[in-house]
């Protein structure tokens, strides 16, 4: 499986069939969940740094994790909306 999609449902392991699901038919869904493992590896990259704008970087890419995590949680509400789920995130 795309390491994008198992970051998604290691961060949303609830909905993990939607995520499924939503991969399958949505490039631009795919896409997201990409960026969301991009910016979680860099994420962890930068909190072992010890370079002197580490900290910098790491509250950054702490917000970029947040807002993609956002967009995945609204993406999925999104496609349940479209397929009828009743589910919340």
């Amino acid at each position: 499986m795309d390491s994008g999609i198992l970051a998604a449902i290691q961060f949303l392991p609830k909905y993990k069939t939607a995520i499924k699901e939503l991969a399958l038919r949505s490039e631009s869904f795919r896409t997201l969940c990409g960026d969301f493992a991009d910016a979680e590896q860099a994420l962890r990259l930068w909190e072992k740094s010890k370079t002197p704008h580490g900290a910098a970087h790491c509250a950054e890419y702490r917000l970029l994790v947040e807002g993609l995590g956002a967009e995945l949680r609204q993406a999925i509400l999104d496609g349940k909306a479209k397929s009828g789920g009743k589910d919340q995130v």
